[in-house]
């Protein structure tokens, strides 16, 4: 899968009351687009994995994104 991200991003993962909370800036939308884009032509089972060691910002939730 090619993943590509935007210069400059930023984006965070966290759990907020119980929630999971996305937070990024428009570098960090535009390049979680892009993924979005990309998993979607892959086969079901494909995924994501984003964390504090490959994309996300330091004391990130990780997050997976799974394509079904």
């Amino acid at each position: 899968m090619d993943i590509s991200w935007e210069d400059n991003f930023f984006i965070r993962v966290g759990i907020q009351d119980g929630a999971t909370v996305i937070s990024a800036n428009k570098a960090g939308l535009q390049s979680l687009i892009k993924q979005l884009q990309a998993l979607e032509e892959e086969p079901p089972g494909s995924h994501i994995h984003l964390d504090e060691h490959n994309a996300l910002e330091d004391g990130s939730t990780e997050l997976i994104i799974e394509r079904s």
